[in-house]
């Protein structure tokens, strides 16, 4: 049995990532969706019963774990997934699994 006392710093971000993940709502904002899309706050909420205001706290806690990224244009801001490092995340947590298990 390893000792370990803190997590890797190579997992810092993971672990912030998989607490995004780990809401329902959030999962479900994230399969809005579809593959290259970018949407704005009004389009997110009109995805989901969820008043604006969750939805935009939903949205932050996504942006702070890098899972989605975001743009400004004139008054809206457009968000979208950020595959890489979701698929970075998921595959440093696979290969763990792999080599250490």
């Amino acid at each position: 049995m390893k000792n370990i006392s803190e997590i890797p710093a190579s997992f810092k971000d993971t672990a912030d990532i998989f607490i995004a993940l780990g809401d329902e709502h959030r999962q479900l904002i994230l399969l809005a969706f579809e593959k290259g899309e970018k949407l704005n706050i009004m389009q997110i909420a009109s995805t989901t019963t969820l008043s604006r205001t969750a939805v935009t706290h939903h949205l932050k806690v996504l942006h702070r774990a890098g899972v989605l990224s975001s743009e400004k244009i004139g008054k809206e801001v457009f968000f979208w997934i950020n595959g890489a490092l979701v698929a970075n995340a998921l595959q440093q947590v696979l290969d763990y699994i792999r080599n250490e298990t």
